[in-house]
């Protein structure tokens, strides 16, 4: 059940720039590289992932390893995978303690913007280390709160399946379910034929983080 600590994202200030429209601000890869050297002393990043097993099957879920979640959509998703992965990755509170204290909303707009970014590119990382690891072809993820049919109060069993491990990688639960460090993820990989992201069944057109086109036949 291995920490990463740091693990690895890079982020393009090509992509940045583009991601924060600096071009219409005079701006643009230059002062995307300025933010990602700032932002970059700032990251604290760390994954923990395990192994876990689908134990059954239920009409409107299933028990993984122990602890039982309540997803058709995952469910469906892992209808014959046996192994799977869960999840949660950090970029520790040293950028939003920081980000919180400018004064200045746009700068810590951006500043939050690259910790989303580092997010993502954390988790490729840890896709392919799992893949390679694993062998599998490739793998898809999903993550609690990201459809009304796995809602955020799924953070409850994750966390119990994840146990010291989160901690380790620094987060915790809030009363609220909220995690802390606010910018973390969690979620499960597991093993699919396609590539299945959460956005497909999501209807919200111009949602900036949208990763794939709606797809109602993924429900």
């Amino acid at each position: 059940m291995p920490l990463i600590d740091p693990i690895p994202a890079v982020l393009d200030p090509d992509k940045i720039a583009k991601i924060l429209r600096l071009e219409k601000r005079g701006g643009g890869r230059k002062e995307a590289q300025e933010l990602i050297s700032e932002a970059e002393g700032l990251f604290h990043l760390r994954a923990f992932y395990s192994e876990a097993f689908v134990e059954s099957r239920s009409e409107d879920g299933l028990t993984i390893s122990g602890h039982s979640f309540r997803s058709r959509v995952l469910k469906k998703n892992l209808d014959q995978a046996i192994k799977v992965f869960p999840y949660v990755i950090s970029v520790g509170p040293e950028l939003e303690t920081h980000a919180a204290r400018l004064g200045d909303p746009l700068h810590q707009y951006y500043l939050e913007c690259l910790a989303d970014a580092a997010l993502d590119a954390a988790s490729e990382n840890l896709r392919g280390r799992l893949l390679e690891e694993s062998g599998l072809p490739l793998l898809s993820s999903m993550s609690p709160g990201s459809l009304e049919d796995w809602p955020i109060t799924e953070q409850v069993p994750l966390f119990a399946l994840l146990g010291a491990g989160a901690a380790e990688a620094g987060v915790r639960l809030s009363a609220s379910l909220m995690m802390i460090p606010r910018k973390s993820i969690s979620g499960i990989f597991f093993p699919s034929e396609e590539t299945f992201h959460s956005c497909q069944l999501c209807e919200r057109e111009k949602c900036p983080g949208r990763k794939a086109p709606f797809n109602k036949s993924c429900s």
